[in-house]
């Protein structure tokens, strides 16, 4: 598993975890990481965004830095989407499986 900080020119949008060509993104809304289609088709195709590959401990300040939070005016139907997940990934598990991680 990969992990990556993704930004949109300065911003930072996403901690996210690329694992077996499924992307997930960090959801600090829901604490926990979810999968991401949208964001595995913009890493593989579109690249609109800028991907920085970060390890386990990176991850861990930005999440604590709560990025990729949404505001839950704007972005009510997505964040209703990612709490009904019924697979998540806990931040825990996907950080200890990307400090393993070798290429």
């Amino acid at each position: 598993m990969k992990l990556y900080l993704v930004r949109e020119d300065e911003r930072r949008l996403w901690v996210a975890a690329l694992a077996h060509e499924h992307m997930y993104s960090y959801v600090p809304n829901t604490g926990k990481f979810h999968d991401n289609n949208a964001l595995r088709n913009d890493y593989y195709m579109e690249r609109r965004f800028s991907y920085e590959p970060i390890g386990p401990a990176e991850a861990r300040r930005l999440i604590g830095e709560d990025v990729g939070l949404l505001s839950p005016n704007l972005r009510a139907d997505v964040l209703d989407r990612w709490r009904a997940d019924p697979s998540p990934l806990d931040p825990a598990d996907v950080l200890s499986i990307a400090a393993g991680y070798t290429e």
